[in-house]
């Protein structure tokens, strides 16, 4: 939908709303999804309306859009949930956990237990997370503010919150100012118009010949303007139809043209519409940048304007179950810490790089492909150049003559484009020369050949991946105007495109809900949609500068965005509006003649970033004025080659001197001082083996764990808390968080089991891809289903065992090796250390009991991670003194005992950053302490043998 269309929805909800069509007034916000009028749907909660308040929530976001959406949607459930306990009503408590609330248990397994455990109590107050539960009205008011602050932190409501700044009746203006324009441009204009419709243009009678003067001050009309003010009637008004309608792209899907490749101008591009061709404009994914102000500003409305609180949120959320506070990303400040601003590595390539791409799993592996064929893999971490290949062709005889010729007549050839697969196990090469080779990649510096193909005849300009019909292909674009599509595996040629009338310069596979589809664009400007089928391209349009353009998506694929260069130097920078194939918005920041082609990239959903004028730009998506620009200490060529890592810690950057600088913003200083470090410890590990012998540590902690798994095995699982799910959300700011409350553990009877000789105990060595050189501390998780360590680098490692045919439960088990697990960010949990020397520092840590949270100290300060991200939410207590034991309090996650190496031991609050008390009586450090599960008591041991109580 064009801008203008969208403004024209707001001015039909502001009439339907002058004109007290209330329920009308929120069908249409619901179904058009361009404003959430917040002042309904908090009557709606407060009423209980709980149809409704799905309903209107369903025209802006669905359950599993993000963490957010998630959380917005459980509370209502969960709410609805408690207030049928509350009135005894098991039938329809138990139709809600079934129906609303199941679809959480793939998120969290644990809590949908806990929350069916609440219809065995006979008041669901008894369990203690609930204790505090008041009635349904203080309990709607309480949740109302925790929905608030989750919808004005979710992307998807942003813009959405607020309605534009009109005045009263602007719509009715509007047509009264067209009344005026039609009856100004009347042949005979009578004084008094008699205007009994607006379906057909006004026109009055003739008068016996006789020319009427133009009416001066009629009610209906007003005062009419000078003839000179309104724009002549023709094809350019901002409601006029294009002369040629397209139907959107699930339309041209079900209805292909007759033709092999239409030429459509005036239509729309149609970018990936889902199946239902209104969906894309009942669910639009893209935030608009209209003026906003609360609610519907008329002369005859109770609403008063107001503006909206910030998203970000530094208060805690005091529900009565969900005690783990919810921290958003800032969306109208941008910290220093979020910019690449510090040079962390300098590679030196020796030929000037072309094309670059990270790898989508490792975050610091680089390929590079230069202007001289050559192609090389970095690890970024260590600065080693882990592979160098030189271009040659692996099977002359099997290429075409005309690429033969080619290379005997001119050898020189370029890399155009270097890129990954999506699992990072094949990377593609594009050529100057005809071919793309594709090698598969097995970690490490092992890459080998796996494909060769003759593509194109001339340069293959582009080369991607992607998924069509669940099957990975590749595809190309080249000098000979045509795009082609290759199987992954064995070369075999599926479809070739054609219709562009000049060499397609790049191709944007992507995917909406079940259509596959690729945008191509040209030399000449154009750009064309295709399926994968043989009917032809479904679009034709113009990109901006007409010349050399490419096309990319943000990172979650709902916002696509184009870079293009025209002839004479003009850059152009823009967002597509999806659903009109129009332009939505055009970044300023370029010079009116860039010094080559410039390239672009996105970050994290929320950043821009070209390279232009020797220096990086950098936008925010959603204001169009230069962010900032980034000059990397100098260096850079005019139109520098970029590329962020997925996770956006990192930014390669090219260089005049053939080389590349890798920026970081703050994330990635970490991520590379934390591969430092780990370098160093392996370095260090391995020159401490010629002078004793090695005890690998994860063997030997292995075989004890088999021990442990098989006794844990006949153990009862204790139930997990009812906990906020917050998910992932690798923007996360660090704060000082209150820990989730968890459950008091049941008492478990356990089977004693004697083991008497080494048959009863199975070895499993635990896999470690980062090398780490020692193990200093090793526990299972309390659900059984890992192991965390804690390495000599303050380093820790998490091995999870998979659940599969083998092992249903997923259970820990000396049958099925565990597998090394890291978040998607690539982020580990590092500890704080002093002096760089971890190795001589006294190690600790302890999980919490929903194994949602781990207390870590390696010599320096206390570390909070968050397991399920392994964020640092938060560090405290600088030594001296050091901590060298940390427990968690089993009634409560934000009380621990901490003891110190001065013999003392302290009882910490986490939420309030509050030391409660030091409990002294030891005279060395302390060496363990336990909290008894019933009794309030707590036991400590001490370097000088003595245990205390």
């Amino acid at each position: 939908m064009s801008s203008l269309s969208r403004e024209l929805v707001f001015l039909i909800l502001q009439f339907l709303d002058e004109e007290k069509f209330k329920e009308t007034v929120h069908k249409l916000e619901q179904e058009s999804g361009f404003y959430f009028n917040m002042k309904y749907f908090e009557d709606e909660v407060i009423n209980g309306n709980w149809d409704e308040v799905e309903r209107y929530l369903g025209g802006f976001t669905k359950v599993d859009d993000n963490r957010y959406s998630m959380k917005i949607f459980f509370e209502i459930r969960k709410q609805k949930y408690l207030e049928a306990l509350d009135k005894h009503d098991r039938s329809k408590a138990v139709e809600i956990l079934v129906k609303d609330l199941k679809v959480f248990a793939s998120f969290n397994e644990e809590l949908f237990k806990e929350i069916t455990q609440l219809l065995t109590l006979e008041n669901f107050r008894e369990n203690e997370q609930l204790s505090k539960y008041g009635d349904t009205k203080s309990a709607r008011a309480i949740m109302l503010v925790e929905l608030k602050k989750l919808i004005e932190a979710n992307p998807l409501f942003r813009d959405k919150l607020q309605f534009p700044n009109l005045k009263s009746s602007r719509l009715r203006t509007l047509i009264n100012q067209s009344l005026n324009w039609q009856h100004q441009l009347c042949k005979n204009p009578r004084p008094n118009p008699d205007i009994k419709t607006l379906f057909v243009d006004h026109s009055c009678g003739q008068p016996n010949g006789a020319r009427a003067p133009s009416p001066a001050n009629n009610p209906l009309l007003g005062s009419i303007p000078k003839p000179g003010g309104f724009p002549q009637l023709g094809a350019h008004g901002p409601f006029q139809p294009a002369p040629t309608p397209v139907a959107p792209l699930a339309g041209w899907m079900s209805n292909p043209p007759a033709v092999t490749h239409p030429a459509v101008s005036g239509g729309a591009i149609g970018f990936g519409t889902p199946t239902n061709p209104a969906a894309m404009l009942k669910h639009p994914r893209t935030p608009s940048a209209a003026n906003p102000s609360m609610d519907y500003p008329s002369g005859d409305s109770d609403h008063v304007s107001k503006r909206p609180r910030p998203v970000g949120l530094s208060e805690e959320v005091n529900l009565p179950v969900n005690m783990m506070p919810v921290t958003y990303p800032q969306s109208h400040s941008y910290p220093q810490d979020d910019f690449h601003k510090a040079v962390a590595r300098t590679l030196s390539q020796g030929s000037a790089p072309m094309s670059m791409d990270f790898h989508p799993v490792q975050q610091t592996l680089l390929l590079v492909g230069t202007n001289v064929g050559d192609i090389g893999l970095w690890d970024v971490g260590t600065k080693e150049r882990l592979v160098v290949r030189n271009f040659k062709v692996w099977e002359l005889g099997k290429c075409s003559m005309a690429l033969q010729a080619a290379l005997v007549k001119d050898p020189t050839v370029s890399v155009n484009r270097i890129i990954w697969s999506p699992d990072g196990t094949l990377f593609g090469v594009a050529y100057s020369r005809h071919i793309v080779q594709i090698y598969s990649y097995h970690g490490g510096d092992d890459i080998r050949q796996h494909l060769e193909i003759d593509a194109h005849v001339g340069g293959v300009n582009d080369i991607a991946f992607a998924h069509p019909n669940k099957q990975l292909c590749i595809i190309t674009c080249g000098d000979d105007k045509t795009i082609k599509v290759w199987e992954a595996t064995s070369g075999t040629k599926q479809f070739t495109f054609e219709g562009h009338e000049a060499p397609v310069y790049s191709v944007c596979p992507h995917y909406k809900e079940n259509i596959q589809f690729i945008f191509s664009t040209a030399l000449d400007g154009k750009i064309k949609a295709w399926l994968y089928d043989n009917l032809g391209s479904r679009v034709d349009y113009d990109a901006p500068g007409h010349w050399c353009t490419t096309m990319a998506y943000s990172a979650d694929g709902s916002r696509l965005f184009s870079c293009g260069t025209s002839k004479d130097g003009e850059s152009h920078l823009v967002e597509w509006n999806e659903s009109e194939g129009a332009v939505k918005r055009t970044y300023q920041g370029f010079r009116k003649r860039s010094m080559g082609v410039v390239q672009f990239d996105t970050t994290r959903n929320r950043f821009l970033a070209a390279g232009d004028e020797f220096v990086i730009k950098i936008w925010d998506m959603d204001n169009t004025s230069l962010l900032t620009t980034i000059e990397a200490d100098g260096g850079l060529p005019a139109s520098p080659r970029i590329r962020f890592n997925k996770e956006g810690t990192l930014l390669a950057v090219s260089t005049v001197d053939n080389g590349i600088k890798v920026l970081a913003n703050a994330d990635g200083v970490r991520l590379l001082r934390t591969l430092e470090n780990r370098s160093f410890d392996a370095s260090r590990s391995a020159s401490e083996t010629v002078t004793k012998p090695l005890i690998n540590p994860l063997t030997a902690a292995a075989a004890a764990a088999a021990a442990a798994a098989a006794a844990t095995s006949s153990g009862t699982a204790a139930p997990s808390s009812i906990t906020a799910m917050n998910g992932d959300n690798r923007s996360m700011v660090d704060v000082k968080p209150r820990i989730a409350d968890e459950s008091m553990d049941k008492s478990k009877v356990w089977k004693l089991m004697e083991i008497t000789d080494t048959a009863q105990c199975r070895s499993l060595k635990l896999g470690d891809s980062i090398r780490t050189a020692k193990i200093s501390r090793l526990i299972y998780t309390n659900s059984g289903v890992a192991i965390l360590a804690l390495a000599s680098n303050a380093v820790h490692l998490l091995w999870k065992w998979p659940r599969n045919e083998r092992n249903s439960t997923g259970k820990a088990t000396a049958s099925v090796s565990p597998q090394l697990w890291q978040p998607p960010s690539g982020i580990l949990m590092t500890n704080d250390t002093i002096d760089n020397s971890p190795d001589e520092a006294v190690h600790c840590f302890a999980l919490s009991k929903n194994d949602s949270y781990v207390m870590s100290a390696s010599g320096g300060k206390i570390s909070l991670f968050n397991m399920m991200t392994f964020k640092t939410m938060t560090t405290f207590m600088p030594p001296p003194p050091a901590a060298t034991f940390l427990a968690f309090h089993p009634q409560d996650n934000n009380i621990i005992a901490i003891g110190m190496d001065d013999s003392t031991i302290q009882i910490y609050n986490v939420r309030i950053d509050e030391v409660k008390s030091k409990l002294r009586g030891h005279s060395k450090k302390i060496t363990g302490l336990a909290f008894s599960n019933v009794l309030n008591v707590l036991v400590s041991s001490g370097a000088d043998a003595q245990v205390i109580y």
